[in-house]
């Protein structure tokens, strides 16, 4: 195939509660859509970055502008035989994973379409995993209260995993009392996002008594040394997320004993190539590994649901049900949770679901169509200000 046509929407879909973390609190959802058209078919995917460079670098104004001015002319005119050549054709860009994954996933769906498979086929995912566990992840909450709230709400729906947003502060108390109230039964895991040091290793050791699945990216952003020292100390298995970037992290990360679980997001490490490699990798080092969720659209969820099929996703991801976020999705039907807690897998072609063009124009602020004629651009006419 070659790339004739790419469509970018900057849509803005409006939570259904303010989700709190230790870098901040979101109250919408913004994210790039891209359409990749070629030879009468469409593929779908969106970006997983946000408005400031607080969880990661990257934003929506760089996705915009890599896309636009650094990824989409090394595509242009070129033919693309398998979905793989373009993480290929793009690896000399430095960094910029989500930028790459934006355009990477749309390129997979793309082929999934023209062949008419459903993604996880093309990815080479188990065909019995038609059904993904899925757990849910609660924003910090203002007391104990609400958080015990929150999580009866979200048993009584069926998830049986829950995910709790922790910093130093509202971290052990809230736990305890969290595990004593759902019982042992509930899975339940906490999320730092790098809100730790060392020097809170006594803290984070007195969680060892609450048998919590993992703790996931207690220190830096970008570190494998202390995550590794920080392993030694407590029993608790450390999981690491935005540590983990690219196939060369994860070999380091499991060999020095950093992690013994690692969350894989598509749109972090650079796409569905990328992510099948560290897949991979884990699987081989006996590190099982679970797909992670950034508040995606319909579109997101898909591609995470299709990832998932992997054998080495062994762990409940981060792809809730599109009502956890939205009370209005961008596809139709939205997705539900099962009965046993868990999400089906679309098994139509390709990612198996749309965009409804009413919704997308409803909740899309800025459009732009581009081709291999485009001008690059600095600042480009009509502009969200929230971009």
């Amino acid at each position: 195939m070659k790339i004739e046509r790419v469509h970018l929407d900057f849509v803005e879909l409006p939570l259904t509660d303010p989700f709190e973390t230790s870098v901040g609190v979101s109250t919408v959802k913004q994210a790039w859509l891209l359409t990749v058209l070629a030879d009468g078919v469409h593929g779908y995917a969106e970006s997983v970055a946000d408005p400031d460079p607080h969880w990661n670098e990257e934003t929506h104004a760089t996705v915009y502008f890599a896309l636009k001015n650094h990824l989409l002319p090394r595509l242009w005119g070129r033919e693309i035989e398998k979905p793989e050549d373009v993480a290929q054709v793009l690896g000399p860009i430095r960094a910029n994973f989500m930028a790459k994954a934006t355009i990477e996933m749309a390129v997979w769906d793309w082929f999934a379409r023209a062949q008419e498979v459903p993604l996880w086929k093309l990815l080479g995912g188990d065909p019995a995993k038609t059904r993904i566990p899925v757990g849910v992840s609660i924003g910090i909450q203002p007391t104990t209260k609400d958080l015990l709230q929150a999580a009866d709400q979200f048993i009584r729906l069926g998830y049986r995993r829950l995910k709790v947003k922790i910093k130093p502060g509202l971290d052990v108390e809230r736990l305890t009392a969290l595990r004593q109230h759902v019982g042992p039964s509930i899975k339940i895991m906490a999320d730092a996002n790098s809100a730790y040091r060392l020097e809170d290793i006594p803290n984070l050791q007195t969680l060892d008594d609450l048998d919590l699945m993992m703790l996931e990216q207690p220190l830096s952003h970008d570190d494998l040394i202390d995550h590794a020292t920080l392993a030694r100390a407590i029993k608790t298995p450390v999981c690491l997320d935005e540590a983990i970037r690219t196939p060369d992290d994860a070999r380091k990360a499991i060999d020095i004993g950093a992690c013994r679980i690692i969350n894989i997001k598509v749109g972090r490490v650079g796409g569905h190539t990328m992510a099948r490699v560290i897949h991979t990798m884990a699987e081989e080092r006996g590190v099982p590994v679970w797909c992670g969720g950034m508040q995606e659209t319909g579109i997101g969820r898909a591609h995470n649901l299709h990832m998932s099929t992997m054998t080495n996703f062994r762990l409940p991801g981060d792809t809730s049900a599109s009502d956890r976020y939205f009370l209005e999705d961008l596809v139709d039907p939205p997705f539900t949770l099962n009965a046993d807690g868990s999400l089906t897998v679309p098994d139509g072609p390709g990612i198996g679901v749309t965009p409804q063009p009413k919704r997308l124009a409803q909740y899309s602020s800025f459009h732009q169509e581009l081709t291999d004629q485009s001008p690059v651009i600095l600042v480009p006419h009509g502009m969200p200000a929230s971009f």
